[in-house]
């Protein structure tokens, strides 16, 4: 098996640095002409600036301003961070072993850094946290959903706890809070097929083979409110919240269905009721079977009145 060739930077914020492959052929005198067209969102003048610095580097160190194109080299540098406000929320450990790392994710922290959430992840920040520079997400929850992810940390078990969540073995349990429909029956399994588009932010259910699969259970219910358990089969993006929503009871805190609302990403008030409750599978590893509860609670169901007065959840 081909060996990972390793960065010759090291990480930083516990990530490891980019790496540009440059191309077998081309117009570009020097590596500068080469990434200013490469990378057409960063100023040219901070290619400068990072060049002069050592910043961009290559096997044999850093990269003077005018170094020479060469056909199918690979260069490394770090990115620029975005901005971002902090997540004011903690990380719940579960578990941990020398294989894996399970966590309560709260609402409003994404698994894995992508976008304009970098530091402020739950990856980079329980590398920095717990010193865990090899860890890895076996599968990954929304940003807005909280509850349990399940961790990799001996790089050599990758494999095998990755291909779990692949193969769907893993069985997972959601708990949600939504409008309590009586007329609705209940438990049901919903079939649907759904569609999620680059670039397009929500998703959405079109006739033909489905390809998305969820038990739905009402466990409990007042005031208008019902407590759901949903079993999903299989993994479509928002594939929970769509389900719901087709019943015509849509989770609260959704703002993508049934309409799309244009909130702040930086707003932790009212977040989506949705929390991954428990993970179960057969280890990989020890053949043991496991499993694993979310320590967290729904707010919109425990205090309705805080949830619905934008109060932070805690």
């Amino acid at each position: 098996m081909r060996r990972r060739q390793q960065p010759p930077l090291p990480k930083r914020h516990g990530l490891d640095p980019a790496r540009l492959r440059l191309p077998e052929d081309g117009p570009w005198t020097t590596v500068r002409d080469h990434l200013v067209e490469r990378l057409p969102r960063v100023d040219p003048a901070r290619i400068d600036e990072m060049l002069r610095a050592g910043e961009i580097v290559d096997l044999d160190g850093p990269l003077a301003p005018d170094a020479p194109f060469v056909p199918g080299g690979a260069v490394w540098f770090h990115r620029d961070l975005p901005v971002e406000r902090e997540v004011p929320f903690e990380i719940g450990i579960v578990h941990r072993d020398d294989d894996i790392l399970v966590v309560d994710k709260p609402h409003f922290l994404a698994t894995i850094p992508r976008g304009q959430h970098i530091l402020q992840t739950a990856l980079v920040r329980l590398r920095r946290e717990l010193d865990l520079p090899d860890l890895i997400p076996a599968h990954r929850l929304d940003r807005v959903t909280a509850g349990l992810v399940l961790f990799v940390v001996n790089p050599a078990a990758r494999g095998a706890y990755q291909t779990m969540f692949h193969r769907r073995t893993v069985r997972k349990e959601y708990e949600a809070v939504a409008p309590y429909d009586p007329g609705l029956e209940l438990p049901r399994v919903v079939r649907s097929r759904i569609v999620k588009e680059k670039q397009v932010l929500a998703a959405y259910e079109v006739d033909g083979e489905p390809n998305a699969e969820t038990e739905v259970e009402l466990t409990e219910h007042r005031d208008g409110l019902g407590r759901y358990r949903l079993r999903p089969h299989t993994g479509r993006t928002h594939q929970l919240r769509l389900h719901m929503n087709s019943l015509g009871v849509p989770i609260l805190g959704d703002d993508f269905y049934p309409v799309l609302t244009d909130k702040s990403v930086d707003d932790y008030t009212r977040p989506l009721q949705l929390l991954a409750a428990s993970l179960e599978f057969t280890d990989p590893r020890s053949g043991q079977p496991r499993r694993f509860e979310t320590r967290r609670t729904l707010q919109a169901w425990t205090d309705p009145a805080g949830w619905a007065a934008g109060a932070q959840p805690t």
